[in-house]
């Protein structure tokens, strides 16, 4: 039945009609297996990576993405929920929807390597980031992150393995976003042409997400907790299935997920320095692309 609901998105009475059971029963039958299912695949498929697993991640994001030294693409989007019971405006979204937002780090391989589900609908990508979990772990330089290495063709300095995300982050050592859009020089164009296509890979990952569990593509009809327990299993699910069947790539394209909110935010001067290496690196003769100027001319 959970499959059923997950994969449809169909509404409890047509559940009740479908298996002759009651709309109550069937509720209770997806909470406690979603749970469930969270419990029992999350450390299997979405745990932490160790050091030498964020350097595997690391080499594909180069290979596949051009990107080297990137251990994860990050972003949020909003899933649409009914209205929270006493929750005033909390969770609705600049999009005039009630939505929560879902934050994820993806690998190059479209697997979610960190979720974090809950915040109201109507924080922005940055605010969620700061007060996640996982925000906290790298602020504070808890993921293990492999030491500085060269990037390739080079032999000074030594750079930090960062994450990609786009204008709703803040910048930092170990966190690129692009440059603002006015006013771009060509160096900082190619800059951005590159980090676009590393973060790609996390919108592809929602679009996977989105289009094999449809029942994202419309409001979820439960309370708070089992509508965030139903994203958290189709997201183990989403990783279990991609690691032995792979993916279609048409399910990349369009998911219904909206963006989360955009907001300023500043950065770091250290990560300034770092995020201007990476520009003249991408314009040396070691880390350019040959088509990379073509692009940008698009």
């Amino acid at each position: 039945m959970l499959f059923r609901y997950l994969a449809t998105g169909q509404s409890l009475a047509s559940l009740h009609y479908a298996f002759l059971i009651g709309k109550s029963t069937a509720s209770l039958i997806i909470r406690e297996t979603c749970v469930a299912l969270w419990d029992v695949l999350n450390s299997a498929v979405m745990s932490q990576p160790s050091t030498a697993e964020w350097r595997d991640i690391a080499e594909v994001f180069g290979q596949t993405c051009h990107f080297p030294n990137c251990v994860g693409a990050i972003d949020g989007k909003h899933v649409r929920m009914l209205k929270p019971i006493r929750s005033g405006s909390r969770f609705y979204n600049y999009k005039k929807f009630f939505s929560v937002v879902l934050l994820a780090v993806s690998d190059a391989n479209y697997c979610f390597r960190y979720i974090d589900l809950g915040a109201y609908g109507s924080s922005s990508d940055s605010a969620v980031f700061g007060h996640s979990h996982f925000g906290r772990l790298l602020a504070s330089n808890a993921l293990e992150l492999p030491a500085p290495q060269n990037l390739p063709g080079t032999t000074y300095p030594a750079m930090p393995y960062v994450f990609v995300g786009d204008e709703a982050f803040a910048l930092g050592v170990n966190l690129m976003r692009p440059f603002s859009s006015r006013g771009l020089s060509v160096e900082r164009r190619v800059f951005n042409y590159r980090l676009t296509r590393a973060r790609r890979v996390v919108e592809c990952a929602f679009g996977i997400l989105a289009n094999k569990w449809c029942f994202l593509h419309t409001p979820i009809l439960f309370k708070l907790d089992t509508a965030i327990n139903a994203v958290k299993a189709a997201c183990v699910l989403h990783n279990f299935v991609r690691q032995r069947d792979g993916y279609n790539f048409e399910d990349t394209l369009s998911h219904a997920l909206g963006r989360a909110q955009l907001t300023g935010v500043r950065g770091t001067a250290h990560g300034a320095h770092v995020r201007e290496h990476f520009c003249r690196y991408f314009m040396s003769p070691e880390g350019a692309l040959p088509w990379q100027m073509e692009a940008i001319e698009n």
